[in-house]
């Protein structure tokens, strides 16, 4: 009732027509309204365990992705040149999980001679692993000259078997130029061309050019002609260069590429041998290319100032 009598007062103060009901009822819906609006509805004050594993997940999912993202970023700007390698190794090679790049970096650590390419060894890992490979090659070096002569009495030619018995039996002595150049005629054609190598002889080529010989013979054959040939072109364009216009690298590598363990041998000795090579082969033809194949046991064997 005194509501009633002060709503009347109001009104008749200010003029206003308004029924005390209808005031007291918009005011009384208001604080109705006030009331629904601030407090929350149960549905959302507790999720399902479902949902909260699904948030969970893409929350993670999220942070990963930009962890990643920012770990790129930082690759590419401060290494680049590792980037460009650790691209390549992660899209064309493997798909591993997220994180699991780590995983790569410890492998590489551990092992760089097998996941690293030679431009990210340090110079001791560079003569330690050339080495290694070039031990590899050097114990097919013995099965290969106990190869040529078992072959020696299928020569017709009695100067020819000759000279190939001298040149299997100086055992220590480094051959003249002259003396390799005057058996092209063994192995252009049999017993020692390339199509009628033995297959046992032809695993042994392949690992003495450090190439996988777990292969049939006859692709065994077809890789050492093809590799050969490319190394029978390079040298045309070598001698046409010239060997004064090699750095001392460039120089190492290409005897080291031709059979030479050019790692413990003095630059002015690898440009003598690798003269030497270039004249002999420089002097063959494509089907006398078996001889070229076989020089690199027969130059680089007894060189001088080789140490292993």
């Amino acid at each position: 009732m005194a509501l009633s009598r002060v709503c009347w007062a109001r009104s008749a103060v200010w003029g206003s027509a308004v029924t005390p009901g209808h005031f007291v009822t918009r005011r009384l819906q208001l604080g109705r309204s006030g009331l629904a609006w601030g407090a929350p509805r149960s549905s959302k004050l507790h999720l399902s365990p479902k949902a909260d594993v699904k948030n969970l997940m893409s929350y993670v999912v999220t942070k990963t992705k930009a962890i990643n993202g920012k770990y790129h970023r930082f690759l590419g700007r401060h290494f680049p040149r590792f980037y460009v390698l650790y691209t390549i190794f992660m899209k064309g090679i493997i798909s591993i999980p997220p994180f699991a790049n780590y995983l790569v970096f410890l492998l590489m650590y551990l092992f760089p001679r097998q996941l690293l390419i030679r431009h990210f060894w340090t110079p001791k890992q560079q003569t330690d692993f050339l080495d290694i490979y070039h031990a590899f090659r050097k114990q097919s070096h013995p099965e290969i000259i106990s190869y040529l002569e078992k072959v020696i009495p299928l020569i017709s030619d009695a100067g020819l078997r000759w000279r190939l018995t001298d040149l299997c039996t100086k055992r220590g002595t480094h051959p003249a130029i002259h003396d390799i150049l005057a058996l092209r005629e063994c192995f252009s054609n049999h017993p020692l061309g390339m199509n009628q190598l033995q297959a046992l002889h032809v695993k042994a080529l392949s690992r003495a050019m450090l190439l996988t010989s777990y292969l049939p013979p006859p692709l065994l054959r077809h890789r050492l002609k093809t590799h050969t040939t490319v190394i029978h072109q390079l040298d045309q364009a070598l001698a046409k260069l010239g060997i004064g216009q090699l750095t001392t690298q460039e120089v190492k590598s290409a005897c080291y590429l031709r059979g030479l363990n050019s790692t413990h041998i003095g630059e002015d000795r690898c440009r003598t041998w690798l003269g030497e090579w270039l004249q002999i082969s420089c002097s063959l033809k494509e089907a006398e290319l078996s001889l070229l194949l076989h020089n690199v046991v027969l130059l680089s064997t007894n060189y001088l100032g080789t140490r292993r």
